[in-house]
């Protein structure tokens, strides 16, 4: 997965507003307490960021 897909995946679930805020300031359990954006700064690949956000929402298995 590119940091575009995952962009788009969050798009998709909180809508394009909310995103990006969502993104920069939400602290994720599975990104030891790291914001999404801090873990694309720390080069966390981006399928593991898509399963702590995953998980993080309660999202269904579909959407893994």
């Amino acid at each position: 997965m590119r940091e575009a897909e995952l962009r788009s995946r969050l798009d998709a679930v909180l809508g394009e507003d909310y995103a990006p805020s969502w993104a920069a300031t939400v602290a994720l359990q599975g990104l030891d307490s790291r914001t999404l954006d801090e873990a694309l700064r720390d080069r966390v690949p981006c399928k593991t960021i898509w399963r702590a956000v995953w998980e993080e929402l309660g999202l269904p298995d579909r959407m893994r």
